[in-house]
C-alpha cells in the first residue's frame, strides 16, 4: 500500500493539468511495452496498444483471446480534468496599479477556496506557426507563486453580509502577476501608478519567446501551488489537488499495466478522458466519438473490417467501471448524509448504482445483474470495497461519464475513491481506499 501510493503521489505532483497527465500516463504505458494504435497493422492476443487525442484523451488496451466484436471489452474509464481556473483569451489587464491575469472558471468550485492561496500557472502557448511553448511556474523549489487578493476582516463587515456566493464575483477571481508600476512619464507625476503591463509583456517575450497576441492560442489553467503530501500523525491521507478524478484514472492505468504481461480472456482497457468537470463536451470529452472510432479502430485491426454494426454489438456486449470518485461523510455536516448508504474513510472503493441528483435525474442506474457480478468479482479478489450513495436527496447531486457509456447498451457501475473537500483546492484522499481501487480495477480486469 505504501509503494503504491507513493508512487500515486508521484504522478500527482506531475500531473497538474490533463495535458500533463496525459503525458506522463504515455511514458508510463510506453515503459511497460505499450504501442501507439498506428504502429499496428494487425492485432493479436496479448497486444499492448493505446491511441491518444489531442494530447489530452488515451485509451489504453490488452488485446483479449475473444474477438472484440463477439465479446466486447472490459473498460475501467475515468477522467484527468479538474476544477481550476483559466485564463481568458487575453488575460491581461491593469488595475489600481496592478497587473492581473484575467480569468475563467472551469468546473463546479467554492470560489472562496481559491482565495489567497498559493497557485502555481501551467499550459500551452501555440504560436501562429504551430510550435508550443509549455508552461509551468510556481512548484519548482525557485518558482514564484500566484494569488488572489481578499478584504482584510478589518474593513470586510459589508462583505460578511452578502450570501457566500455573492461577495466575491466570479468575474474578480482574477490572479496578481505584477504588481511593479511603471515608471511615471514627465508631467504625470501626479497621477495614479500604473500597472507595468508592458514590462510583464516583455518578460513573457524574454522567457518564453511569445508575445501578447501569442496569448490568443493558449491554454494556461492556474492550479494550487505545491505538492501532495501526508496529512495527520498516522499518515493515513493524502491532501492533494486533482484526486477527482486522477486518484481513479491512475488506478486504472496501474492496474491494466500490471496486467499487461498476461494475454485476457476478453480485451482489458482503460480510458482517460478530458473535460467531465463541464459535461464531458469537446472532442476529447464523453461525448465526442473518440471511444467508439478507437473501438472501430481495434476491430479493424483485428479483422480487417469494422463495420458500424460490429462497432455496435461490440459496444453493447461490453461493460465498464465508470472510475470516479464520490464523497465521504464528512461529520461536521451529518445533514447531507445519506443514512446507511454514505461512504466512509478506510473501507475501500465505492460502488454506486446510481449517480445523478434527487429522483436520480441524470443517472444510468446500472442493473442488478451487473452489481452482482461485480460483487462476485470483488470478493474472488479479496478486495475490501463498500456501497453507498452521493448523499441526502434534495441536497443536490453529481454525476460522472457513466450515461455515456449506458448509451451504447453496455453494463456500467460507478466504482471509485471517497473523498472529502471534493472539488476544493486541497482535496483529501485514504491510502488504503487509493490502494483498494487499484486493486478493484485490476481484479475486475483480470477476473473472469
Amino acid at each position: 500500500m505504501s509503494d503504491y501510493c507513493r508512487e500515486y503521489m508521484r504522478y500527482l505532483g506531475i500531473a497538474k493539468t490533463e495535458r500533463r497527465s496525459y503525458a506522463e500516463s504515455v511514458r508510463i504505458l510506453e515503459k511497460a511495452g505499450f504501442r501507439e494504435l498506428s504502429q499496428f497493422k494487425t492485432l493479436k492476443p496479448g497486444d499492448k496498444v493505446y491511441r491518444g487525442y489531442e494530447d489530452r484523451t488515451v485509451m489504453a488496451a490488452v488485446i483479449g483471446k475473444r474477438k472484440i466484436s463477439e465479446a466486447g471489452l472490459k473498460v475501467v474509464g475515468g477522467h484527468t480534468d479538474a476544477p481550476r481556473l483559466d485564463l481568458k483569451p487575453k488575460p491581461l489587464y491593469e488595475k489600481g496599479g496592478y497587473v492581473y491575469f484575467d480569468c475563467h472558471i472551469y468546473g463546479g468550485i467554492k470560489k472562496y477556496q481559491w482565495l489567497v492561496l498559493p497557485l502555481a500557472l501551467y499550459g500551452t502557448i501555440v504560436r501562429k506557426d504551430g510550435t508550443k511553448v509549455q508552461v509551468a511556474v510556481g512548484d519548482g523549489p525557485d518558482d514564484p507563486v500566484f494569488m488572489i487578493s481578499d478584504i482584510l476582516p478589518h474593513l470586510g463587515k459589508d462583505q460578511e453580509k452578502k450570501h457566500v456566493t455573492d461577495f466575491f464575483p466570479a468575474e474578480d477571481l482574477d490572479v496578481l502577476a505584477w504588481t511593479t508600476y511603471a515608471k511615471p512619464k514627465k508631467g504625470d507625476e501626479g497621477d495614479a501608478p500604473k500597472g507595468d503591463k508592458p514590462a510583464l509583456v516583455e518578460y513573457l517575450k524574454k522567457t518564453y519567446k511569445v508575445d501578447e497576441e501569442d496569448l490568443l492560442s493558449a491554454e494556461l489553467e492556474i492550479v494550487p501551488a505545491g505538492m501532495p503530501r501526508e496529512v495527520g500523525f498516522d499518515r493515513a491521507l493524502i491532501a492533494g489537488y486533482g484526486h477527482d478524478d486522477r486518484v481513479c484514472s491512475f488506478a486504472a492505468l496501474q492496474a491494466l499495466v500490471d496486467a499487461s504481461g498476461e494475454k485476457p480472456d476478453v480485451t482489458a482497457s482503460i480510458l482517460m478522458c478530458d473535460k467531465e468537470e463541464i459535461g464531458s463536451m469537446g472532442s476529447t470529452g464523453m461525448q465526442s466519438s473518440f471511444f467508439e472510432n478507437t473501438v472501430a479502430e481495434l476491430i479493424e485491426r483485428q479483422e480487417k473490417d469494422a463495420r458500424d454494426i460490429m462497432v455496435r454489438r461490440a459496444l453493447e456486449r461490453s461493460s465498464m467501471l465508470s472510475a470516479d470518485v464520490t464523497a465521504t461523510a464528512d461529520p461536521h455536516f451529518p445533514d447531507v448524509d445519506s443514512t446507511g448508504n454514505s461512504a466512509r474513510f478506510h473501507m475501500g472503493p465505492v460502488a454506486s448504482k446510481y449517480t445523478g441528483g434527487t429522483s436520480k435525474g441524470g443517472a444510468s442506474d446500472c442493473g442488478p445483474e451487473f452489481v452482482a457480478e461485480i460483487r462476485r468479482v470483488m470478493e474472488e479478489g479479496d478486495v475490501k470495497w463498500q456501497m453507498a450513495e452521493l448523499g441526502r436527496m434534495e441536497k443536490g447531486g453529481g454525476g460522472t461519464i457513466s450515461q455515456y457509456m449506458a448509451r451504447f447498451g453496455m453494463k456500467v457501475l460507478d466504482m471509485g475513491t471517497p473523498l472529502l473537500n471534493m472539488h476544493a483546492p486541497w482535496e483529501l484522499a485514504s491510502k488504503f481506499d487509493c490502494w483498494q481501487t487499484y486493486r478493484a480495477y485490476s481484479a475486475y480486469l483480470r477476473i473472469k
